[in-house]
């Protein structure tokens, strides 16, 4: 079984704990996020099959972080924002943040970073800098590039054939994108898989999906050594 550091970066509102996997003890630092909105699971689906398969043999000079439920009470809720009715990729303390709801489904939260899993992932990109973060999310099939992960995304699309955007679509004020790839230097990948998917194609397809990103990754990142 492959040597596998699992530690806790913080609590969700219910007092849950924020798993977070570590593989790899050398090469440039990688964040794969999933769960971060727990009515798409989807991605939690995609980052537990990473897991599962990386336990057994890790086949990358990376050092790869992945935490599978980030909104964990909005995961075992089969809902969108956690506890507090707060979409976390509304909540980051981007420049762009604002206070005004216009649907509650997005609701950013009373301040930003206002929510204890928004803090603990704050807290855990501060001091770890990743070079490079996958952000696993179901919607239509897209792959929305921010900061310099074109090459990545590339990888994705061949496998899965999954269009390249540098933007959404509409606004996303308080997300992780525009936190980590548009004002830091820690480029960031939206991967939205095509909602609906049954797990089955979801670990045949995604799965290696990312493994081709990550081949990529394992190429060019090494300025972050």
């Amino acid at each position: 079984m492959e040597d596998v550091k699992t530690q806790v970066i913080g609590h969700s509102v219910s007092g849950l704990p924020l798993l977070a996997h570590e593989f790899g003890r050398q090469g440039a630092k990688i964040l794969i996020l999933g769960g971060v909105h727990g009515d798409e699971p989807e991605g939690v689906w995609a980052a537990m099959g990473l897991i599962g398969a990386w336990r057994e043999h890790f086949p990358f000079r990376l050092r790869v972080t992945v935490i599978p439920q980030f909104n964990v009470d909005g995961v075992l809720s089969c809902k969108r924002t956690n506890l507090n009715n707060v979409d976390l990729n509304r909540n980051m303390p981007t420049n762009d943040w604002s206070a005004e709801v216009a649907s509650e489904r997005y609701h950013p939260g009373p301040t930003a970073g206002s929510e204890p899993e928004t803090q603990a992932l704050t807290q855990w990109l501060e001091e770890e800098k990743p070079s490079f973060i996958l952000s696993l999310h179901s919607w239509k099939p897209i792959l929305n590039t921010n900061g310099n992960c074109r090459k990545e995304a590339e990888a994705i699309s061949q496998w899965t054939k999954y269009e390249i955007k540098d933007s959404i679509g509409y606004p996303t004020p308080g997300c992780l994108g525009t936190y980590c790839g548009l004002e830091r230097d820690m480029p960031t990948l939206t991967y939205e898989i095509e909602r609906g998917l049954d797990i089955k194609s979801v670990l045949k397809i995604h799965v290696k999906a990312v493994e081709e990103a990550l081949k990529v990754s394992e190429q060019i990142r090494q300025k972050s050594l």
